[in-house]
């Protein structure tokens, strides 16, 4: 019998290092030339156009964007099947948090690929089951009563488990608390906490979601008038409170932060009426210079159920021993693909090494490119690109004059000159940039040139 295990050899075979090693060198070396951004070019701009029309024709509705990628990228830049180059700061809305052919995730997806399977499910896992969940409750623990993760394929996913975890433990109450212009994700109740009616055209409403005004720092007494607010809902709904949901910082709503001084009062409040807190972190989770933004406001303490995902190549909820489901409550075929898990890993060790503090590579980021757009709004584009701001590699800004006609016009314009980004907000709308954590001053420099021509051409 063999002293070592088959999966265990085909993991530590130098031979498969070294020729990994040596299609990430040949990957990194084709790439390289990608540089900048770059225009379509017309011998490939009729195949491209094809493939941006079958996708439309597959799926019933268009691309918000003729983007097709060949699977080439560099950092921030990505190659499109017409021949074009963009500066990606939308990075799959938040997805690719160190930017195009990483080699730290090559490397990861090239290991993972060689596994005997390409789905890992909650029934029959993998080591790399074990490893990211192992790692994040490592992550979550040190500030928080979090000690359980359950990995599962998707933001709204980890969301509905992380509300079935609150409803079974208050049951049987069933309302929730959530944000006013929150975002929890698209499947049915995720949609039903998510404050945007043009998700919900068409569906029953449930009206089990309670809204409080989130933080207005125009307004001196924001704090006051939402605590108020929040204490009428939980003495109309005694007893039938299931959950307090927020975002630490909204996304998908505008990008709106708030003082820790903000959530306290509601913190302590579920505290002593014994309400589940549920803290939506899909698209915040290490974008803010901490891996957890409770971790940034110093509110770990009071979370009782935390949502990940984007970064993490997959989803989790995180929950503490009160949390914890009963069997049969949550499940599920498909936890993650073992290149995702895998990637996820990689991700997660990569950003533990400098990336995170007052003194991260994230703050530094944040740092130049909040600057640059206040030197624009303050000189050449004066007055255009107001109110720049965010945390970490979340920034946004209020383009012209605030409109949705506007801001959506900017943003066709911004990708026709090769930078690429989405929108947030609804009055004012914004642009929202997620940006990737490899960003480099020179990097920065281009999208100042990208983001003034643009402004300038509409306004």
């Amino acid at each position: 019998m063999s002293d070592q295990l088959v999966g265990h050899v085909l993991e530590q075979s130098k031979e498969i290092k070294q020729n990994i090693n040596q299609i990430i060198d040949q990957v990194l070396e084709i790439n390289s030339s990608i540089k900048g951004p770059r225009q379509p070019n017309d011998k490939f701009v009729e195949q491209a156009q094809a493939h941006v029309d079958k996708v439309g024709v597959n799926r019933g509705r268009p691309l918000f964007y003729p983007y097709i990628g060949t699977g080439s990228g560099q950092g921030p830049y990505v190659e499109l099947e017409d021949g074009s180059v963009k500066i990606d700061l939308i990075n799959g809305i938040g997805i690719h948090i160190l930017g195009h052919s990483h080699p730290a995730i090559i490397k990861a997806s090239l290991q993972a690929a060689l596994s005997d399977i390409v789905m890992q499910g909650n029934l029959q896992p993998n080591k790399e089951y074990s490893i990211l969940g192992e790692k994040l409750i490592n992550l979550a623990s040190k500030k928080s009563r979090l000690k359980h993760a359950w990995l599962t394929t998707s933001g709204s996913m980890a969301g509905e488990n992380a509300l079935k975890a609150c409803r079974q433990y208050k049951s049987p109450a069933k309302m929730i608390i959530a944000m006013k212009n929150a975002f929890a994700g698209r499947s049915m109740m995720m949609a039903e906490i998510t404050d945007n009616e043009n998700y919900t055209v068409g569906l029953p409403k449930y009206n089990e979601v309670l809204r409080v005004p989130f933080y207005d720092k125009k307004d001196p007494k924001s704090i006051e008038k939402s605590f108020e607010i929040f204490k009428s809902h939980v003495a109309k709904h005694e007893g039938d409170i299931s959950s307090f949901c927020f975002e630490p910082m909204q996304g998908e709503g505008g990008y709106n932060s708030a003082p820790r001084e903000f959530f306290l009062p509601m913190l302590d409040f579920c505290r002593e009426k014994g309400i589940p807190v549920w803290a939506d972190e899909v698209q915040t989770f290490c974008r803010t210079g901490e891996f957890f933004a409770f971790e940034r406001l110093d509110i770990g303490e009071y979370v009782d159920v935390c949502t990940v995902a984007k970064t993490l190549q997959a989803g989790a909820t995180l929950f503490t021993e009160e949390l914890n489901p009963k069997p049969g409550l949550v499940s599920g075929t498909f936890a993650g693909s073992t290149v995702a898990l895998a990637s996820g890993i990689a991700a997660l060790t990569e950003l533990e090494d400098g990336y995170m503090g007052e003194k991260g590579k994230i703050q530094n980021v944040h740092n130049m490119f909040v600057g640059m757009l206040n030197e624009l709004n303050e000189g050449s584009c004066r007055g255009l690109l107001q109110d720049a701001g965010g945390m970490g590699l979340m920034v946004a800004t209020t383009p012209l004059d605030g409109s949705k006609e506007k801001m959506l016009a900017l943003l066709k314009t911004l990708y026709k000159n090769g930078l690429m980004t989405f929108g947030c907000g609804k009055g004012p709308f914004r642009l929202r940039f997620l940006l990737p954590a490899t960003l480099k001053e020179e990097d920065v420099a281009v999208c100042k040139k990208i983001i003034e021509k643009s402004v300038l051409e509409l306004a």
